[in-house]
């Protein structure tokens, strides 16, 4: 008798355990918001567009307004043939423009040996430079540490 007393004891300790670590257990594996520093102009207001497009979409954005954006694509190995507006910096990768925050989920998800991303120029239609229905096709560029670079993804391709 006093052994199986002793059993339901300690089974009910470990329950009650269990169901207090749980919600702790939940916090530490719910993931992370993704940190990213954007270096912009102050003036630029297709970047603050930018910034709310990663917000909107789970990340968490530092701005710092710069007078030159070429140092951070500089510093991140992205060539100044891809420039653009602004430069972003998460987990060691640059993210140069108008980059769409899916890409740069999918890149810290594959973690490849690269740069960064780049969107050249100001495409219509990217992420924060949205002008009615008009929506420009563009490529996301996997810029390779080399300053070489290949299609990562593309957006708003005509049909054949």
């Amino acid at each position: 008798m006093q052994r199986s007393q002793s059993r339901r004891h300690v089974l009910r300790t470990l329950g009650a355990g269990a169901l207090l670590l749980s919600p702790l257990m939940a916090v530490a594996q719910a993931p992370k918001a993704l940190a990213i520093d954007v270096y912009k102009s102050p003036t630029c207001g297709c970047c603050e567009g930018w910034v709310k497009h990663l917000r909107d979409n789970g990340f968490t954005v530092a701005t710092h307004d710069v007078d030159d954006t070429g140092v951070y694509r500089k510093k991140y190995g992205i060539p100044e043939r891809f420039g653009s507006c602004h430069t972003g910096v998460i987990q060691g990768y640059g993210v140069e423009g108008h980059v769409p925050a899916a890409d740069i989920k999918k890149l810290l998800a594959a973690r490849p040996k690269a740069a960064g991303l780049a969107v050249p120029g100001m495409p219509v239609g990217s992420p924060g430079m949205e002008y009615g229905p008009r929506k420009d096709p563009f490529d996301v560029l996997l810029v390779k540490s080399d300053g070489a670079a290949s299609v990562f993804s593309s957006y708003n391709k005509p049909s054949t």
